[in-house]
């Protein structure tokens, strides 16, 4: 039986499941995040639902992502729908606007970006 579960995907549930507990950015919260910064890095990811390569991005993101919870803050910005915020992001930290992109704000600043094939979880362990 268990052979054919994981031939059919009807085994371990929980396998599926993201290991990442992202923060959603549905307001402008910039000043939050400068502050929770000087404690430890914030991440965003800015992420179009509509393109494949944002899609892939991501995937890859987060099944390579390995740093524990308490020592990075992760933010996912949905760019379809809040494209507002993602250019305020853009004038707050200085980063030229991409899709998909990732951003690392240390200290108040954007110490890192990359996007599209250039985002890799592995960057982010330098930040720490």
């Amino acid at each position: 039986m268990s052979f054919l579960h994981k031939i059919f995907g009807e085994g371990d549930q929980t396998e599926k499941l993201p290991k990442i507990h992202w923060q959603y950015l549905e307001e402008t919260p910039l000043d939050e995040i400068v502050t929770i910064s000087f404690e430890k890095p914030v991440v965003l990811f800015k992420h179009s639902t509509r393109c494949g390569i944002s899609k892939m991005a991501l995937k890859q993101f987060e099944n390579e992502y390995a740093i524990a919870t308490d020592k990075m803050e992760l933010y996912f910005l949905d760019l379809l729908a809040y494209r507002s915020i993602s250019n305020a992001i853009a004038e707050r930290f200085g980063v030229v606007h991409q899709s998909p992109q990732l951003i690392v704000v240390k200290n108040g600043i954007s110490v890192y970006d990359a996007s599209h094939g250039d985002i890799a979880a592995e960057e982010l362990k330098q930040f720490v």
